[in-house]
């Protein structure tokens, strides 16, 4: 059977980081920003949906993340909008990808893991973390949003403390070495209890 471990952690914590180095230790890893890009491209599950509710949105038959960022910026409402087209799409995606993996342990890497209730499906939860001022550098050194959308983002997750409460596992991803390890430590404590 495939153990489902869902990784999470806030914005600017090093979850991508952390996702590379389960799959280089042999885990299918699924990646729900990807999986977002996917359905916004062009011919994408998303496109036609955003067409009809938010057609503003689109832009050469895809959905612009820009042009949705600065809509979500000037009107907060829409994010229950984009919820409930993109959720559902992403869920199906999801599990699809549960049923063709092949390695002892999937890793599910869903940035909103508690705030969508999907830990409930998870066999197991990390969480990747740093301190405040490390994940704000992390993201406005990035260059693609600004100090008040990072804070729009941050107002939607629940608080890391919350998350690290309620996780089976916790990575500090204060150097790549040392989230490696951990990594490590986690793999061969799951794989002991299988």
């Amino acid at each position: 059977m495939t153990f489902k471990l869902g990784l999470t952690g806030s914005i600017g914590m090093g979850k991508s980081t952390t996702a590379t180095l389960f799959q280089a230790e042999g885990c299918d890893v699924w990646d729900a920003d990807a999986c977002v890009h996917h359905l916004y491209a062009k011919g994408g599950a998303a496109v036609e949906q955003f067409r009809t509710t938010l057609p503003q949105a689109i832009e050469n038959e895809h959905v612009s993340r820009e042009k949705l960022k600065q809509l979500l910026t000037n009107d907060p409402s829409l994010f229950k909008v984009l919820e409930d087209i993109v959720h559902p799409l992403v869920a199906a995606d999801r599990t699809r990808f549960i049923e063709t993996a092949t390695s002892d342990i999937v890793v599910l890497d869903i940035p909103l893991l508690f705030e969508t209730g999907g830990n409930a499906l998870m066999d197991a939860v990390v969480t990747v973390y740093v301190d405040a001022s490390l994940q704000k550098q992390r993201v406005l050194e990035r260059g693609t949003m600004t100090e008040q959308q990072l804070d729009q983002i941050l107002a939607r997750q629940m608080p890391i403390q919350d998350k690290l409460a309620q996780s089976d596992y916790k990575i500090h991803t204060d150097t790549l070495e040392h989230a490696r390890q951990q990594v490590k430590d986690i793999l061969r404590t799951i794989r002991k209890t299988q």
